[in-house]
């Protein structure tokens, strides 16, 4: 007979205290919570592809990143079988593809005009985009609560981010303008994907149908990486593939209005890499913006736990 090692009970008791913690908290705090987990591994995914994008272009930093996604699910993908990891619709895969594809294509081509302070304040325009898109296409209620804290939230990323506006980039403002919306639709077929797929196989046919689409415009500029810059997108593809499934989870768990506020977060979580990883020293600013939206979601996280 065989008995569990120190570090298998260890492991197995952790895993039985979180699955048991999960299961006490309501829908949507669960949503909240694999919302938050995804937006921390988002943050430090688009450290990685910053690093990797001071070397190589934008789209081919893109196509790596979902190859080597493709990579890290790959033997998942062939210890269950191809059969399992089937989508009941690959034409809303594909849909979603293009949708994503096309707000990727419309970011990378204005990331070199815009300064990063503008950047940062159009991007958290899609949380709002997929609110007013849950309720107006999939018939999401509107629960004034939610819209009060992704208010305040908003207003603490402008309180970070105004200051240091730049008013430049134009028509490339305007892009990126323009992309958040298709983000947010993205998110909206992604929310649909889950009434029928696991959040798995969303993920999987998400790195496929994308890392094809992006193929036609990585190649022309393609310069062949380094080992290094190999590993390093490795370990990009593994951080985004757990990141879409844990964005994935929370959407297939509640609505999408329920999770949106806490992308707010992202922000906070990015001061945090910038100062380790670039000694990017946040201004009273970040400090004073991370409060307000630190307690916009802490108020309507406790909100939903009291199921109100």
């Amino acid at each position: 007979m065989r008995f569990p090692t120190p570090l298998a009970r260890f492991r197995d008791a952790g895993v039985l205290h979180a699955t048991a913690f999960m299961d006490r908290q309501t829908l949507a705090v669960q949503a909240m919570i694999w919302m938050a987990i995804a937006g921390f591994l988002f943050s430090v995914l688009n450290l990685l592809l910053r690093w990797s994008a001071l070397e190589l272009s934008g789209v081919q930093t893109q196509l790596m990143r979902y190859i080597c996604g493709l990579i890290v699910i790959a033997p998942f993908v062939f210890r269950l079988g191809l059969n399992a990891w089937h989508p009941n619709g690959i034409r809303q895969q594909a849909w979603r593809g293009v949708v994503h594809t096309t707000g990727l294509l419309m970011w990378f081509s204005a990331l070199p005009f815009v300064g990063m302070a503008d950047i940062t304040a159009i991007g958290f325009t899609q949380p709002i985009f997929v609110m007013l898109g849950a309720m107006v296409f999939l018939g999401e209620k509107m629960v004034p609560a939610r819209w009060i804290a992704a208010g305040i939230a908003f207003l603490g990323v402008g309180i970070v981010v105004a200051p240091r506006l730049e008013g430049a980039g134009g028509l490339y403002a305007l892009i990126l303008l323009a992309s958040a919306p298709v983000f947010a639709g993205s998110n909206l077929i992604t929310k649909v994907l889950t009434r029928r797929d696991r959040p798995e196989v969303i993920v999987a046919w998400q790195a496929l149908i994308v890392g094809l689409f992006t193929v036609p415009f990585a190649i022309p500029g393609w310069r062949w990486p380094s080992l290094s810059q190999w590993a390093l997108m490795l370990v990009a593809g593994f951080i985004g593939s757990v990141g879409q499934y844990c964005s994935t989870r929370a959407m297939k768990t509640a609505d999408l209005s329920a999770t949106q506020t806490i992308k707010f977060l992202e922000l906070i979580y990015a001061a945090l890499l910038g100062l380790l990883a670039f000694g990017d020293v946040p201004s009273v600013y970040t400090f004073i913006g991370g409060g307000v939206i630190f307690g916009a979601t802490t108020w309507i996280a406790r909100r939903e736990m009291r199921g109100r």
